[in-house]
């Protein structure tokens, strides 16, 4: 399908792609900081382990992930419950976690296995860990708007286009 600029500013102010940007900029925050952390970890030597840095790295990120998407890109505010939001939550993270570790089983292997800078080995563990976890990202797109969602958008992007031409 072929979109022109026009047409995507215009999908951009929907509810869908306004959402689709609320996801994709908190995506990018707790990115840069699992990132951050898993670089750290292992980079300053304080985790030396891949796999346990990546582990600690991602932990980490899981903090701001929850609040920023549940806040921010779904507008959920109040107490959050425990079976329709945090546990499935919970359960994709693990799961991106879980897939991270075999990248960064891989990554300790290729460590082990050549005799290359420590910067070099950091680059590593931080590339195969960022790469697992954007085989994830449309898949945790996808089960969190199920999760958080409170109306239909049908109906968000229809009282929205009444709000805009009743706007001068």
């Amino acid at each position: 399908m072929k979109y022109l600029p026009r047409e995507l500013l215009a999908w951009s102010r929907t509810h869908n792609g306004k959402r689709l940007i609320r996801y994709t900029a908190a995506s990018a925050i707790t990115t840069i900081v699992s990132l951050s952390a898993v670089s750290a970890f292992y980079g300053f030597r304080l985790i030396p382990d891949a796999i346990w840095a990546t582990l600690a790295g991602n932990i980490v990120g899981m903090i701001p992930a929850y609040q920023l998407n549940r806040r921010w890109t779904w507008g959920k505010r109040g107490r959050s419950h425990f079976r329709s939001e945090i546990a499935p939550f919970l359960t994709m993270s693990v799961l991106g976690i879980a897939f991270s570790q075999l990248g960064a089983w891989w990554a300790r292997n290729e460590t082990k296995s050549h005799h290359w800078s420590h910067l070099t080995n950091t680059a590593l563990v931080s590339g195969a860990n960022l790469l697992c976890f954007a085989v994830f990202w449309v898949l945790k797109l996808i089960v969190f708007n199920r999760i958080f969602q409170v109306q239909r958008l049908e109906e968000i992007d229809e009282h929205l286009r009444v709000e805009e031409e009743r706007t001068p």
